[in-house]
């Protein structure tokens, strides 16, 4: 799986390996899916403080297409986390679906035999 990292934000570039590694731990069951992953970070409003950290994950997908999830947290570990989660929940969903879908058309196969 190839992870990109991108931000403007120096204290936010001092995690591209935290962030490289959280990515494939997160997603280590289903990497088979996503053969690449774009994380990007910003800080919201600057240096005035508060909830203001964001992280946009993009996942893109063989078969679903890309799957985009962005989290605001106070601090950047808290956005990268809460984003990862929240796009590993969606696509096991995904998953799930599809697979539900192809085991339901070979059961009807089989009835109709």
């Amino acid at each position: 799986m190839q992870v990109l990292f991108k931000s403007r934000h120096p204290q936010a570039t001092e995690l591209r390996d935290l962030t490289e590694r959280r990515v494939r731990f997160v997603l280590r069951r289903l990497g088979w899916l996503v053969p690449r992953a774009e994380v990007q970070m910003s800080d919201v409003n600057g240096p005035r403080g508060g909830i203001d950290k964001r992280c946009q994950v993009e996942l893109r997908t063989d078969g679903a297409g890309s799957v985009v999830v962005a989290s605001v947290a106070n601090d950047w570990r808290t956005a990268l986390d809460n984003a990862l989660a929240r796009a590993a929940r969606f696509l096991m969903r995904l998953w799930r679906r599809s697979s539900d879908s192809r085991r339901m058309r070979q059961r009807l196969i089989s009835l109709e035999r």
